[in-house]
């Protein structure tokens, strides 16, 4: 693979202090959403835009992506911390939650007190955590039941950020997520869109200067009433019912998938493995 120059960097000049960055979560921190138009099959995500910004300037800079589809807490806390760890990251994000509290019965408050141990050690580890709450999914169709535990869980996590002096990227607050062109075609998973404009947030929470600007979407389209029931059907027959299939059979989308980044590499340049901004 030959190196590829690194697009758009902002001025010469240390613009953070971090030097190594893993990303531990599910599909969200995987990218699931965000196809990426380089390499087929392969998804691009927030994480590795944020991280595209943040080798800027910084050559030594190395980044790691450790996150899979469908993972619940337990699995992405117990897969995914111990080698977070030995990868001996300066910055880590931490997204995890989202799947637990999709399923009835789920706590807030225990999945709070649980990630809150792995926020302490990867703190103690001398990491700076990057903690991501859940957005304001009231107004969307598949989501919107659940918006009073996401709430809930929401405020938990602010309390676990103050503990461990983590920063919170603050999804709950970023009203355009509320515009259905943020969102993927299943309605569970963000868009390029959608992915491109967390990246900023985020980027922002961390008080990192940066390049990217926002992506203007497309006019939204006026759909009929009919039109838009036909296209409800549709979603359901594609994404609903085999959602509800591999829940009733135990089974997770991410079975048989390994991390895309499972050690930390450079973003750009020879070095650099599929999937991170590097043409194939």
């Amino acid at each position: 693979m030959g190196s590829i120059a690194e697009p758009n960097a902002p001025a010469a000049g240390p613009r953070h202090p971090w030097h190594r960055y893993v990303a531990l979560g599910d599909s969200f921190t995987e990218g699931i959403g965000d196809p990426d138009p380089e390499n087929p099959g392969r998804h691009l995500g927030w994480a590795d835009r944020l991280a595209q910004e943040l080798a800027h300037g910084t050559e030594d800079f190395a980044y790691a992506n450790l996150a899979i589809r469908g993972r619940l807490m337990a699995r992405i806390l117990g897969e995914q911390l111990e080698p977070a760890l030995g990868l001996r990251p300066d910055l880590v994000s931490v997204s995890a939650g989202g799947n637990d509290l999709l399923r009835p019965g789920s706590d807030p408050d225990a999945l709070a007190l649980r990630l809150d141990d792995a926020v302490g050690r990867l703190a103690d580890a001398g990491a700076t955590v990057l903690l991501f709450n859940g957005p304001d999914i009231g107004a969307t169709p598949v989501l919107g039941a659940i918006r009073g535990k996401v709430a809930i869980y929401n405020e938990n996590l602010r309390v676990v950020a103050a503990r461990h002096d983590a920063v919170i990227a603050d999804m709950w607050a970023l009203r355009e997520l509320s515009d259905p062109r943020m969102w993927d075609s299943d309605r569970l998973h963000f868009s390029p869109l959608g992915h491109h404009r967390i990246a900023i947030m985020a980027l922002e929470a961390l008080n990192v200067p940066h390049s990217l600007e926002p992506m203007q979407p497309e006019p939204a389209r006026t759909r009929s009433w009919r039109a838009a029931r036909a296209e409800d059907l549709v979603w359901a027959r594609e994404y609903f019912v085999p959602w509800v299939v591999r829940r009733l059979r135990h089974r997770s989308s991410g079975d048989g998938i390994s991390a895309k980044r499972p050690t930390a590499e450079p973003v750009f340049g020879a070095g650099a493995p599929l999937g991170s901004g590097e043409a194939g």
